[in-house]
């Protein structure tokens, strides 16, 4: 802003001498109302003084004034914009479009000639298509995020990599339960190849090697996203589900942000209420998983012979997803057991089906737990108590109805939180997160630079790990 005027005397004419005294008046004639007028002349006077130099002299610059411009590293604010400042790398288009385009040609789709045409398949990791959709609006249609994007990194608060990791992670149609087979006259994409790629492109830009990545975004929400590179974006702020693929040193509470899966089945429409909800408890999906996802199979052969549980095995397919929403729809509770890592959409598709989720995984992290209380919304049961025989369902049977409904008052009130094409949802909620690490990169950024560089057997103080202790039952 401009340095304040300096003070002057206002010009003569602007100030008015007091009229001399009048002829003084015999008292026994008339009253003396005289001085009063003449003290009233004065105020007026001294007024009219003061809203001269409160409104000239003492006042702020214009708003049209020219200002003083700053360096990237002052990054003044108005007043009225407390926006965090974000800018996206425009990557080359085999980080973006490139990867839908491979993901469809590996599908025997045709090559299209407009990106516009390219559509991102629907998936549980597409948190990453709806945050670079959203950079990509007008302001105007990001009225009230946290965040802005600026064209000019000189002015970023932080730099979002707008890769498509968890996409390219399954470009190749070679996993289980997919029935769709490569197309073996296309070339075979490599996701390793272009996570390296991407960190050799990085690596030349001056915004990355300024901050030695501490202020740049990644999302890579599939538990495998970038996992060859990791250790090289572990500084950057990372946009995950959950922390089960990734170590110590490479992810924390403190600097990351955990996203919500985007939920497969869609949002049950009716009104809170049991009437139509027959079955107790409901789950659907693979009975078979590694590491801490062998509970799964324990919990198959203690409830499936249960009169009202339903619990199936079933692998992603579209009558699966159709049969998941009938079931979650109908159902009072949803059982969410660990899979192969902590989380799964499965948690997301029970909140907006307003299906009280029982979740049986003890390391998990949820997203948005400063707005979100989930102990309102879910049950949490560690899983050495889920496995004792009888326990769950008797305890589930115990629940009231007035329970269970306030259970589903809750839900419906933050199930708006885990939808991504909701405009006050998932997305401008993931900015506010990220928003709020901007105070921890700037301590990170000038810490880093005076500390000396030193290899370390334990994670430095930097790090607040996921919780490792397991969780308390709350039944």
């Amino acid at each position: 802003m401009n340095p304040r005027p300096k003070l002057r005397s206002p010009p003569p004419s602007t100030i008015t001498s007091p009229p001399p005294p009048p002829p003084r008046i015999n008292d026994n004639k008339m009253p003396r109302k005289l001085p009063t007028l003449t003290l009233a002349t004065t105020l007026f006077t001294i007024l009219a003084l003061y809203a001269f130099f409160n409104t000239f002299i003492f006042s702020n610059p214009p708003n049209n004034a020219t200002t003083v411009s700053f360096s990237r590293n002052s990054n003044p604010r108005n007043s009225f914009d407390n926006s965090v400042r974000v800018y996206m790398y425009d990557l080359p288009r085999k980080f973006t479009y490139g990867v839908i385009e491979s993901y469809t040609l590996a599908r025997g789709g045709e090559k299209k000639t407009d990106d516009s045409l390219l559509k991102y398949p629907g998936n549980q990791h597409s948190a990453e298509w709806y945050l670079f959709d959203d950079l990509n609006k007008p302001d105007s249609e990001r009225v009230g995020s946290a965040v802005v994007r600026v064209m000019d990194p000189e002015e970023a608060d932080f730099f979002y990599v707008p890769f498509f990791s968890s996409l390219s992670l399954v470009v190749n149609p070679i996993r289980s339960g997919n029935n769709v087979v490569a197309n073996v006259d296309k070339p075979v994409y490599s996701d390793e190849e272009t996570q390296e790629s991407l960190i050799e492109w990085l690596e030349q830009q001056e915004n990355w090697k300024r901050n030695n990545g501490w202020d740049h975004v990644f999302i890579c929400q599939d538990p495998n996203a970038l996992y060859n590179v990791v250790d090289k974006v572990k500084n950057g702020v990372l946009l995950v589900s959950d922390f089960g693929r990734l170590a110590r040193n490479q992810a924390s509470l403190v600097k990351d942000v955990i996203l919500p899966y985007s939920h497969r089945i869609n949002s049950y429409t009716g009104d809170i209420g049991v009437e139509h909800r027959n079955s107790l408890l409901f789950f659907m999906g693979n009975r078979y998983r590694k590491e801490g996802g062998k509970i799964r199979d324990l919990l198959f052969q203690l409830l499936e012979k249960e009169e009202d549980v339903i619990i199936k095995h079933g692998a992603q397919s579209r009558e699966s997803r159709r049969e998941a929403r009938k079931g979650m729809h109908t159902s009072k509770f949803c059982l969410h057991p660990a899979g192969d890592t902590p989380s799964a959409c499965r948690l997301f598709d029970a909140i907006v089906s307003l299906c009280v989720p029982v979740i049986i995984s003890d390391y998990i992290e949820l997203p948005f737990e400063d707005v979100v209380d989930y102990r309102k919304i879910a049950i949490f049961v560690d899983s050495n108590t889920a496995v004792k025989p009888g326990f769950l369902v008797k305890k589930l049977r115990k629940i009231s109805m007035e329970r269970i409904l306030e259970f589903q008052r809750e839900m419906k009130k933050v199930k708006h939180y885990y939808e991504y094409a909701d405009p006050n949802g998932a997305v401008k909620e993931i900015w506010r997160q990220v928003s709020s690490k901007l105070p921890l990169v700037k301590l990170m950024i000038n810490r880093d630079k005076r500390l000396v560089k030193r290899e370390l057997t334990e994670p430095d103080c930097s790090c607040l790990c996921s919780n490792q202790s397991g969780i308390l039952t709350t039944l």
